[in-house]
């Protein structure tokens, strides 16, 4: 169950009640991929960072260790030992961006596996049957992330298809939860919104799939390409026909400016790689700003990343000592970093949901985006 607490213009706070607990909207979903987040973060980790959701991929967990061999264990949840909501991505962004070595039809997709090149057929039903053996709390539908630029007439016939995929889907997952050995019979449903940059051809699909009844939706195929004016203009035509007592996810998004930008647009689900990624790469995310800790001038500075946040790093090492780290290819050095960066995160999200409880989100965007703009302000006095 949906339900939507408070509005501030088109921006929803709400909460969802799942079979692994109520969700607390809008929600930045934290990304392992193959069942745990890069840079050595296990689950006790998530509890401290004040994460929701836990988000894992179909295709990368069909590979290794295998949907069937997860099952045997008991579910995803049982596997890698989190109480809380798991969302898993179809596995159709994966295999878009396998390129050349897939073949897009009707059925399905045929591809070479990354690993070791063996083919693979997934289409609807199969997908919806590794995502039923992982038991996630939420299941993503199989649909084709569209690359950009794409010509329209290709378009139109890539969403025609991922909207009888859609179809299926929802009627594999109502077999599949009818079965005895589901791992969770009340696995829910999110549909995907496609149509690349032709917002038309997104509205009218948006329409369509609004009609399924599904438990969520999401806009797909964003961030890969395009502007993040194309995106906002974009999501300024598609959400309003979406369904607003449904919860309305952006895939793959992104920035924390992304994040603010698309919430006042009426988003509330999101998930990126970037938090961690970026953590990886020594670029952690502070109130003033983004920083790149192997910067020289850290060398010698004994602040926390952030004198605000309250995360492992910052309550206990200094600038100096995680750049140290980094430096001498220390894997503490790269997770310190990564924590910092999802607890970053799921403490905007927290901010984002106190101050649209409070009724004055726009006011708490203005001040976020400015206070975020301060190192990059002081660089260009600098010069």
């Amino acid at each position: 169950m949906y339900k939507v607490l408070k509005k501030c213009g088109r921006a929803k706070r709400a909460e969802f009640h799942t079979p692994h607990g109520v969700i607390q909207t809008p929600v930045f979903m934290n990304v392992g991929t193959a069942g745990a987040i890069k840079g050595a973060v296990s689950t006790e980790d998530l509890e401290q960072l004040k994460c929701q959701v836990e988000l894992s991929n179909t295709y990368h967990l069909h590979l290794r260790p295998g949907d069937k061999l997860i099952k045997e264990m008991g579910g995803l949840h049982k596997f890698m030992v989190w109480d809380k909501p798991i969302l898993t991505d179809s596995g159709g962004f994966q295999v878009f961006s396998l390129g050349l070595l897939r073949k897009i039809k009707e059925e399905g997709v045929y591809f070479s596996s990354h690993i070791d090149g063996r083919k693979i057929f997934m289409g609807p039903e199969e997908s919806m049957q590794i995502q039923s053996n992982l038991g996630s709390t939420i299941a993503m539908a199989f649909d084709e992330c569209i690359g950009l630029p794409a010509e329209r007439p290709y378009v139109e016939a890539s969403v025609a298809r991922t909207t009888r995929w859609l179809e299926r889907c929802k009627k594999e997952m109502h077999r599949l939860n009818q079965l005895e050995d589901t791992v969770n019979p009340k696995q829910m449903l999110f549909g995907i919104n496609q149509g690349a940059t032709f917002e038309d051809i997104r509205i009218e699909h948006a329409k369509r799939i609004s009609e399924m009844e599904l438990d969520g939706y999401a806009i797909g195929g964003l961030a890969v390409g395009e502007s993040h004016a194309e995106m906002y203009r974009i999501l300024d035509e598609v959400v309003p026909y979406l369904p607003e007592e449904k919860p309305t996810y952006l895939m793959g998004v992104g920035t924390p400016e992304n994040i603010l930008e698309a919430v006042e647009r009426g988003v509330d689900f999101f998930d990126c790689v970037l938090p961690a990624r970026n953590g990886r790469h020594a670029h952690v995310y502070t109130n003033k700003g983004k920083l790149n800790l192997l910067n020289a001038k850290y060398e010698k500075d004994d602040s926390p990343i952030d004198d605000t946040c309250g995360c492992p790093a910052c309550r206990r090492y200094s600038r100096a000592y995680i750049r140290h780290l980094l430096k001498a290819k220390e894997m503490l050095g790269m997770r310190l970093c990564v924590l910092h960066n999802l607890y970053f995160y799921n403490t905007m999200m927290e901010e984002i949901r106190d101050a649209l409880d409070a009724g004055n989100f726009a006011s708490y965007k203005e001040e976020k985006l400015y206070g975020m703009g301060q190192i990059n302000r002081e660089k260009e006095m600098a010069k």
